[in-house]
């Protein structure tokens, strides 16, 4: 059910989503962020448009988003960064209403995912790049998606079971930069600090996971920052959870776990915690030195080796199975585009031949059923006729080529001609265009100045036209009828201007079917001359248009294949022939306008 009273900017968003293309919509929802930012923290308005975002499903929209891959959204991870930043804003303080079970048990847990799932990938773009200045950025990327995590979590606490139980936040938590692992160990005690009763609630395979992860980069990590973090963050755990602190006394996998945390030494920055967390795990009965040595020793050695083979495998095994998919998919796709050429040739060629023979043999059937009807008294009187009209075709086709000859030779000097006129319009252009900017760019004289005489003529004219021209004063109810009507008449006329614009479409329509109708019959050789079937293929109206439109479309064709230089100077109105053959090769039987060709003889 949608909210009454909607804020007209939120409304105006959700159109926008709605008719955007899929690629514009990020873009669009980033003005949720001007719209949060501009009103009051706390306040009553704040929550009444953190409803309407959720009811008109602009937040689904955002994590839409967040799920697409970051190089087809525009923006980069700038755009995705501001998404999760609204997200976590929106989410946080926002009373769904009705749909408290869909928002609570699906919205959260998926805006939560999403933040994890973007940490990875910013964590590999950080680990693939080469320059400062782009891991600088991604860092600076991973911090913010890091808060708006941290921001969520603070508002809907009983996402931390699903955080830390969630494979995605382990792999962000076992990273070996120095960075980004600071970052996730600082997120990890802030999510502690805000509730670490969540812990205990983690399954006993990740929590171990998330302790064993701590316990590495306190003992192997060099940097002071991170292993101060994993101090604090393990002290934290031992002092708040009983269970956790029994396993770290008393459980074999952290045996020998005080000496190696007593090794890392006193005086550093981070002592006083590091004497606290020796003080609880001291044990009552003492080992014999030499076991707690070799146990010592195993620990660590299985440790480094166990973290060398689990990093190395991680970093291979993408990369291996991405290359090998790229390598598959391109030549698939090479060898699938090669084979479809290969088809679409080789079916053109068919379709050619095939169409060729077809008009082949509709030639000599043709010939043959003339043959038949001819009386064998009129066989010298066809013959003859034969003659004059290959007589005729060879003359055409030497006067054509004469005059192309002709034009070809000609053509230079019609080509420097048309140079020319265009040089001289250009030319004349140019200098009106500059007596234009002199005229505009001439000092101005002012005005005339009045007299006193000429100024009382002027106001005797005003006030004469004043009084022969008196105002009128109309009603309120007038007005509105009169404003009424204008509606009325106006909105009559836009209606019949429609009709009468569709009633000229149809006259013009009609008009350029009866000029092509007209201009093939004018074309077309008389009854005494037809032969064959010619005369039945006016019985079709379709026929002459569509040759008529497959003249037109092989002009075109022609006009756009040809070079540029043949085209220099050529007017909207000039025409290329068009051979009958390549007309009838597609079109089969169907009749091609002309003139008579027996008029053509001299």
């Amino acid at each position: 059910m949608k909210p009454i009273g909607t804020d007209s900017r939120i409304l105006s968003v959700a159109a926008e989503v709605a008719k955007s293309p899929e690629q514009n919509v990020p873009i669009i929802l980033l003005k949720i962020n001007e719209i949060i930012n501009n009103t009051p923290l706390g306040s009553s308005e704040l929550k009444k448009i953190k409803q309407d975002i959720y009811c008109y499903d602009l937040i689904q929209y955002c994590l839409l988003v967040l799920g697409q891959d970051y190089s087809r959204i525009q923006g980069g991870w700038t755009t995705i960064s501001q998404l999760t930043q609204i997200v976590s804003h929106c989410c946080v303080g926002l009373e769904p209403g009705e749909d408290a079970e869909e928002f609570y048990k699906e919205l959260l847990p998926l805006a939560a995912e999403n933040f994890l799932v973007l940490g990875r990938r910013l964590q590999a773009c950080f680990v693939n790049a080469t320059k400062g200045e782009e891991k600088d950025e991604l860092l600076h990327f991973f911090q913010i998606v890091t808060a708006s995590l941290l921001w969520l979590l603070g508002g809907h606490v009983q996402l931390i079971q699903n955080v830390l139980q969630s494979d995605h936040f382990l792999h962000l938590l076992q990273s070996d930069n120095v960075q980004i692992g600071s970052t996730v160990m600082m997120l990890l005690q802030n999510i502690l600090q805000m509730n670490s009763g969540d812990l205990l609630k983690v399954e006993g395979k990740a929590l171990h996971s998330i302790l064993d992860e701590v316990i590495s980069k306190l003992l192997s990590t060099p940097s002071p920052l991170i292993r101060s973090t994993a101090m604090k963050l393990l002290l934290l755990m031992a002092q708040s959870h009983q269970e956790i602190f029994i396993s770290l006394r008393l459980s074999p996998c952290y045996k020998g776990l005080r000496n190696l945390i007593s090794k890392q030494g006193i005086g550093t920055e981070f002592s006083q915690e590091l004497e606290q967390l020796i003080g609880l795990l001291s044990p009552k009965i003492y080992q014999e030195v030499e076991e707690q040595k070799l146990h010592q020793a195993a620990c660590l050695i299985q440790a480094y080796w166990k973290g060398f083979q689990t990093r190395k495998r991680f970093k291979k095994l993408p990369s291996a199975v991405i290359a090998l998919q790229r390598s598959f998919r391109s030549k698939r796709t090479k060898i699938l585009l090669k084979l479809t050429r290969q088809k679409e040739e080789n079916d053109l060629r068919l379709q050619l031949q095939i169409e060729r023979q077809r008009a082949m043999r509709l030639s000599r059937e043709l010939r043959l059923s003339m043959l038949e009807i001819v009386h064998p008294g009129q066989v010298e009187k066809y013959n003859q006729e034969l003659e004059e009209k290959s007589a005729l075709i060879i003359q055409k086709h030497w006067r054509g080529y004469r005059e192309r000859k002709k034009f070809h030779q000609q053509r230079p000097s019609l080509t420097e001609y048309k140079a020319a006129v265009i040089l001289q319009r250009a030319v004349l252009k140019f200098l009106a265009k500059c007596h234009k900017k002199k005229k505009l760019s001439a000092p101005w004289q002012g005005l005339q100045e009045l007299t006193d005489t000429h100024r009382v003529q002027l106001k005797q004219q005003v006030d004469d036209y004043i009084r022969r021209h008196p105002g009128s004063q109309m009603s309120d109810g007038a007005s509105k009828e009169l404003h009424a009507q204008a509606q009325e008449r106006l909105q009559h006329y836009f209606m019949s201007r429609a009709l009468e614009e569709r009633a000229q479409q149809h006259r013009e329509a009609l008009m350029a079917q009866i000029s092509t109708s007209i201009e093939q019959l004018m074309k077309a050789p008389t009854l005494k001359d037809a032969e064959g079937k010619e005369p039945e293929l006016f019985l079709s109206r379709s026929r002459p248009v569509a040759a008529k439109a497959k003249q037109a479309h092989l002009i075109t064709l022609k006009h756009t294949q040809a070079p540029w230089w043949k085209k220099l100077g050529e007017g909207p109105g000039d025409e290329t022939d068009i051979p009958k053959d390549e007309l009838t090769i597609e079109l089969g039987t169907l009749f091609i306008g002309g003139t008579n060709p027996l008029r053509e003889l001299p």
